[in-house]
């Protein structure tokens, strides 16, 4: 290419450019968007956002921007131009609007994936009556009669096996996985679960792909393994449905999935259950997992918490045989515990936000956004924020202690963990439970060390980059109860 033809290139590029900025100018002036920069053109600010969860520290994408446009402001990102909202009154808003003036939006990796009768995809009156089956099958009650014993009884067992080196990260989800499977279809740790793990991590690592086979090897293999796993779970609806028949019937989600009636009356079909199945895996296989091991992380880095969550476990070990069951008035009197558990909440952020979109042009302090935008309510942004917590950045559960004089720690607004409206999470009070009852068994029976530094970070998804490797040491009853 000749100098000529060189300065002719650039030239059209360049009006090209003028002509698409002017246009988006013009955009935001009519429709009165929100400030912000949409970027480049198509990539948008997509490689900033990456770029910064891949670090230990992803606040500086928001930070600027809310430094520069306020709370509320637009980008462009994954391909959309997006509305971002830092504002805890604005995600109120969005959450509770779900199904009337938003509607939730996920990348196409995940939806085929997790198939379209997932609890995360499903909309209107079926949403509302599986959300609501799910929460009955997971409240206070269902967990103190039924599941806070399978919660004890697997902490044990594969806390057992551990010496020396450990990953903690591996086997905290080994925990929830059979934790999970155990309550969605009253399975123990047998090979077939093994086996079915394997391939569900399969399906797992292509969730943040290109959902094209022939692109990505990884998203093939996901599909692939989405394959087995659906079949697996298939045959395991078919077998129940034959056990039931004949009157027996267990006490699981999978039990009230089969006595529950469908759309037409009949009952949900093989597909339906597996799917909604699959779902319920992901939720509470990855997100307790990787809380468990930040919480472990978390105190290590803090001993003085470390200390006083020690002595609060140790304590009710003593009124307790070596090697008797939790029990829920146990659960209830871990007051520092749950100090923890929500400061660990707060600071991971496992989930960061939520995508969703406009149904209709929305009109927000003042602002509009349009009918089919993507919005983002950022759930982090509120939790990190030194306006709503003193010293945000800091891991401090002394802070939710009643006595702290901290207001701020009781509004629902400015603490979301589990999302908020018609799609908080229904597990809530288990994931609690599942993660007071480990932290009970990680102290009283392990004192550790941190095996070589590891690294935090948020994209694609949290987590630590070596699987957090710790050296663990069996504390013994006398240590303990000294």
């Amino acid at each position: 290419m000749d100098s000529t033809n060189i300065f002719l290139y650039l030239l059209v590029s360049s009006f090209l450019l003028l002509i698409f900025h002017l246009l988006r100018t013009t955009t935001r002036r009519k429709l009165h968007l929100p400030p912000g920069n949409l970027g480049l053109p198509f990539l948008g600010e997509t490689l900033q956002l990456i770029s910064a969860y891949k670090t230990e520290n992803p606040e500086p994408f928001i930070d600027d921007r809310v430094s520069k446009y306020g709370t509320v402001f637009t980008t462009h990102v994954f391909g959309e131009p997006t509305v971002f909202s830092a504002d805890p009154d604005i995600n109120k808003f969005i959450l509770q609007n779900e199904g009337r003036i938003f509607e939730s939006s996920y990348p196409g990796s995940i939806s085929n994936l997790l198939g379209r009768h997932s609890l995360l995809l499903m909309k209107g009156s079926l949403h509302k009556r599986m959300h609501s089956l799910t929460m009955s099958f997971a409240n206070s009650m269902i967990i103190r009669d039924h599941l806070l014993v399978d919660i004890d009884r697997l902490v044990r067992l594969n806390m057992d096996a551990w010496t020396g080196r450990v990953l903690l990260m591996e086997e905290a989800k080994k925990i929830t996985f059979q934790l999970t499977v155990k309550q969605l279809m009253s399975f123990d740790p047998c090979e077939w679960t093994e086996n079915l793990m394997k391939e569900y991590m399969l399906v797992i690592e292509g969730f943040f792909t290109i959902p094209l086979p022939i692109f990505s090897t990884t998203y093939r293999r996901a599909i692939q393994a989405r394959g087995k796993v659906a079949e697996a779970l298939g045959l395991v609806v078919r077998e129940r449905k034959k056990e039931t028949e004949k009157g027996d019937r267990k006490n699981d989600m999978l039990a009230a999935l089969l006595d529950e009636e469908g759309d037409s009356g009949g009952g949900f079909s093989d597909e339906q259950i597996v799917d909604f199945m699959l779902a319920l895996l992901v939720a509470g296989y990855e997100t307790t997992s990787t809380i468990m091991t930040l919480a472990v992380k978390f105190l290590t880095e803090n001993p003085s918490a470390l200390a006083q969550l020690k002595e609060e476990h140790d304590e009710i070990r003593a009124r307790k045989g070596e090697e008797e069951t939790l029990q829920w008035d146990d659960y209830k009197s871990m007051s520092f515990t749950q100090c923890v558990v929500n400061e660990t909440l707060r600071i991971a952020n496992i989930i960061s936000g939520v995508f969703r979109r406009a149904m209709r042009d929305v009109s927000i302090k003042g602002y509009t956004i349009p009918k089919g935008w993507r919005v983002f309510a950022s759930l982090r942004a509120v939790h990190m924020d030194h306006d709503h917590f003193k010293d945000a950045r800091t891991f401090n559960p002394w802070r939710w202690q009643t006595n702290s004089g901290s207001s701020s720690c009781s509004s629902v607004n400015v603490f979301s963990p589990f999302g908020g409206g018609p799609r908080r999470c229904p597990g809530a009070e288990l994931g609690r439970v599942e993660l007071s009852v480990f932290l009970h068994h990680m102290v009283t029976r392990f004192s550790w060390v941190l095996a070589e530094q590891d690294k935090l970070v948020f994209f694609p998804t949290t987590r630590t980059q070596k699987r957090y490797p710790i050296i663990v040491q069996r504390r013994n009853p006398v240590e303990a109860n000294s």
